[in-house]
């Protein structure tokens, strides 16, 4: 959604430039664009010059829709979005607390738009180049198995091989 917003009237985006762009794969964007057609906020643009748009200009589409349509009710235990899903809905002391964040996170989220995200404002809060290309580096540096960050470093012994 952001490099969809971000190129937002200059046409279609392929989504082989997405998937690149934002380093995913193509099967995993094609079902997270089949979602996001289903919910209204993206469409599709047959034929040469085709690819995908947004349905409506990026300061009308909050990040609360696009994690609707992608994750379904925002909240943080079923019982929130679902009295039904516990037994003890009715009766639970800890259920008002975790109904207040969820709301908080609606709340956030709903006034949040992907014109904010792609805003020249919002770059002060990205990540530097310099970090994120260390971090692509060491994601993708070869060793299989283990993820990057500081997980795993242990030696590997005879029996771990």
């Amino acid at each position: 959604m952001f490099e969809l917003a971000r190129g937002f009237g200059d046409g279609p985006l392929l989504m082989r430039a997405i998937a690149e762009r934002q380093d995913l794969s193509r099967k995993h964007l094609h079902v997270l664009l089949t979602s996001l057609k289903s919910a209204g906020l993206v469409r599709s643009v047959r034929g040469p010059g085709g690819g995908f748009v947004l349905t409506r200009p990026p300061g009308q589409i909050r990040l609360s829709d696009v994690l609707h349509a992608l994750e379904g009710p925002l909240s943080l235990v079923h019982c929130v979005a679902d009295r039904r899903a516990c037994d003890r809905a009715n009766r639970c002391p800890a259920r008002g607390v975790w109904q207040k964040l969820s709301g908080a996170i609606k709340d956030v989220l709903d006034g949040v738009t992907l014109q904010d995200l792609v805003a020249p404002e919002t770059k002060a809060c990205s990540e530097p180049a310099g970090k994120k290309k260390e971090h692509r580096s060491r994601r993708h540096s070869g060793l299989t198995g283990k993820r990057s960050g500081t997980a795993s470093r242990r030696p590997r012994t005879k029996a771990g091989k």
